[in-house]
């Protein structure tokens, strides 16, 4: 504990240094301004700024991922809020647009906008207790994996996102799948031998994991909005009222945020549950819970907050799996696994013993980020607003001018702007027919653990599968396999459930 405590101190002193301060303010607004944008994600603002944070030190490249994430969860709300128009598909499923948009219509605005950041502050901030304290424990359990656990851990991770974020388990395991086919371009992990490289010298290490997420994320973007009739956003409500609360209605919703934040922390844990859960689950228990159950529906601060807090506090909550295991739950947090490794830092236990140093400052830097949050959301609100409008006719240019100067920056290679292109197309696809793009990512991330995990169990065993089956821990992994297949239709069926309430 001692130990930790002095981890924590540490981090907060690197934290706040001059240019981590810097990049935590830069990255926030960035984020905020991403999750006002309409069609915008978090996932597509997060892959598309990676190539920003090579020439940093690993903590602060963290740390601007961070305050884009948290930044664009938010910023979602606004659009939500002010245009009805949800920003973040995570607003899309929120029911902000039951509640903060007729609060708007009512002359509300400001109170709803301050109800959705308070909230989102508080969520966030509450989640960072877990991050602390949940990771360590997960991680020194991690510290038991040998091979033949991370080959099943790294297919229950497939299983997972695959399962969990598609329509269909089937489309989702086959996103996994091309992800994996992908993941053995390059050369042989353990003898070295050229593996469908075409006799392209760049993709000698594979294929470059920021590019696919560019690509995936960010050029499928393009191609969806390019394909539509050039959109000018509707005008956003004007902000008549005051900015702020009460006293008595910061007492009304307290008790809901804290409610919101638990349902989030335990939500954003779980692998593949996500964020459009959290914020059913939190609205539905805002009401329940409720003494002014009338107002639901018709613009309840309650209602706004129960949301907003849970949708927020999901995103501490759902770094733990992925720091401690590599076990992504949503496409954000499999971005940003992606930002690990193209820093050299592996998801699992050696980010709590070997880089300490630098986790913890990451995670000093993320609770720093809320405050942030709240400062620029406090401040920017009305910019913001205005930002909403901006039409596809300047955002198709510009996020494409940035795919292609960040993917040809990586190493100064026109391939590698001819890789993105090529996974711009396949995500294109896989979002036209409803497969997995953050899946296509964590077969390519996770493909390589597990064939070096299987390959080397049957290399110390001698060719016996049995090895695979060996542990406890073994088969412990793949019963939650076989609950990864099977959650989706359990989770679905929750959504589904939740949404039906909410709209009743």
């Amino acid at each position: 504990m001692t130990d930790t405590l002095a981890l924590m101190a540490a981090g907060f002193m690197h934290a706040i240094s001059p240019i981590n301060l810097l990049a935590m303010l830069a990255s926030t607004i960035v984020g905020i301004t991403i999750g006002c944008l309409p069609g915008l994600s978090a996932a597509m603002g997060v892959a598309l700024l990676l190539p920003v944070t090579f020439g940093m030190d690993p903590a602060t490249g963290l740390i601007v991922l961070g305050g884009i994430y948290c930044g664009a969860i938010f910023g979602g709300s606004i659009s939500a809020i002010l245009i009805h128009t949800p920003g973040t598909p995570a607003s899309a499923a929120t029911a902000i647009l039951l509640d903060g948009y007729p609060m708007c219509k009512k002359g509300q605005a400001g109170k709803a906008l301050s109800v959705a950041m308070f909230a989102s502050f508080c969520g966030g901030l509450l989640s960072c207790i877990s991050l602390y304290f949940f990771s360590p424990l997960l991680a020194q359990l991690a510290m038991k994996f040998k091979s033949p656990e991370y080959f099943w851990l790294s297919l229950f991770g497939l299983t997972i996102i695959a399962g969990v974020s598609s329509k269909s388990i089937l489309k989702g395991l086959i996103s996994g799948g091309i992800g994996l086919l992908i993941s053995t371009i390059g050369m042989d992990p353990m003898e070295g031998v050229p593996r469908f490289m075409f006799g392209q010298t760049t993709l000698y290490n594979g294929v470059n994991t920021t590019c696919a997420l560019i690509g995936l994320f960010s050029m499928s973007q393009v191609l969806i909005l390019a394909e539509k009739r050039i959109v000018q956003r509707p005008k956003a409500s004007a902000m008549t009222d005051r900015f702020g609360l009460s006293k008595a209605e910061y007492k009304r919703i307290s008790p809901t945020i804290i409610r919101s934040w638990l349902i989030g922390n335990i939500v954003g844990i779980l692998p593949g549950a996500g964020a459009s859960i959290a914020c059913f689950m939190g609205y539905n228990e805002a009401r329940r819970f409720s003494k002014h159950k009338d107002e639901f529906g018709k613009g309840s601060i309650e209602g706004v907050a129960g949301s907003e807090a849970a949708n927020n506090a999901v995103t501490g909550g759902s770094l733990i799996p992925t720091l401690t295991l590599g076990i992504p739950g949503e496409s954000v947090t499999a971005v940003l696994m992606g930002g690990l490794i193209i820093h050299g830092l592996q998801p699992g236990p050696e980010l709590f013993t070997t880089y300490a140093g630098m986790t913890y400052t990451f995670f000093a830097g993320f609770v720093l980020v809320q405050f942030f949050m709240l400062g620029v959301g406090m401040l920017g609100c009305k910019g913001f607003a205005q930002i909403s409008r901006l039409s596809d006719a300047i955002l198709i240019p510009s996020i494409f001018l940035l795919c292609v100067v960040g993917s040809y920056a990586i190493h100064n290679n026109v391939v590698e702007v001819v890789i993105m292109l090529i996974f711009g197309v396949i995500g294109y696809l896989a979002r036209k027919f409803d497969f997995n793009a953050a899946a296509i990512v964590l077969g390519l991330i996770l493909g390589p653990i597990g064939e070096r995990g299987l390959r080397r169990s049957l290399l110390i065993s001698d060719g016996d599968p049995s090895i695979l089956f060996s542990t406890s821990l073994c088969w412990i992994l793949i019963a939650l396999c076989v609950l990864g297949v099977l959650s989706p239709l359990l989770m679905e069926r929750m959504e589904r459930r939740m949404r039906e309430s909410a709209e009743s």
